[in-house]
């Protein structure tokens, strides 16, 4: 079957290629250093996709599924990953700079700074990653299907696990997510945060 990734701005081709899935497709194109630069790719299935040094600046990757997928030195400045499952993707290296999420009830928020998210894992009941985002309304948490505020992950911390290992294994992963925000938001970001 053939699979075309196109611009979400004007339809055209970027890149197409005869295979089984569109996450082949992707992946070729990466490998293949192709310029996916605004590429649609909406919902796209993704997951544990090597993505690693793809060029998807400005890509509309909104609901994407990108669970574990490697995503090492990704150029993925002003993409759009609003709703997109980035739960075990690994981040290292990703430049992630003006890129856009939307809180739960669809508010766009812009991640900010140098290092705009931190990935902490596995923890928890469930031995996943939490990933906290630096965004220009606060910080946000990524843990399972929770996707809220610093403040709400810390009351649904105490909320579910009560005083068990998992609650202080969590309080001891906001402690660090509190100290990395102090440190990498932009002093800008936080007057307007607050």
């Amino acid at each position: 079957m053939k699979f075309e990734i196109k611009s979400r701005y004007s339809a055209s081709i970027l890149f197409s290629l005869e295979t089984e899935s569109l996450k082949l497709c992707v992946e070729a194109a990466v490998k293949g250093g192709a310029d996916l630069r605004g590429a649609d790719l909406r919902g796209a299935d993704l997951r544990g996709a090597d993505l690693g040094w793809a060029y998807l600046r400005g890509a509309d990757l909104r609901g994407a599924y990108l669970r574990g997928a490697d995503l090492r030195g990704a150029d993925l400045r002003g993409a759009d990953l609003g709703w997109a499952d980035l739960r075990g993707a690994d981040l290292r290296g990703a430049d992630l700079g003006g890129t856009k999420l939307q809180d739960n009830t669809g508010k766009e928020l812009l991640l900010v700074g140098e290092r705009p998210f931190l990935q902490i894992g596995p923890l928890g009941s469930r031995a996943d990653y939490l990933v906290a985002f630096l965004t220009d309304a606060g910080v946000y948490v990524l843990a399972g299907c929770f996707f809220d505020t610093l403040a709400a992950f810390e009351g649904a911390v105490v909320e579910m696990h009560g005083t068990t290992v998992y609650a202080t294994e969590y309080q001891m992963a906001v402690a660090l997510i509190r100290h990395h925000a102090e440190h990498w938001t932009p002093a800008e970001t936080k007057v307007a945060a607050a």
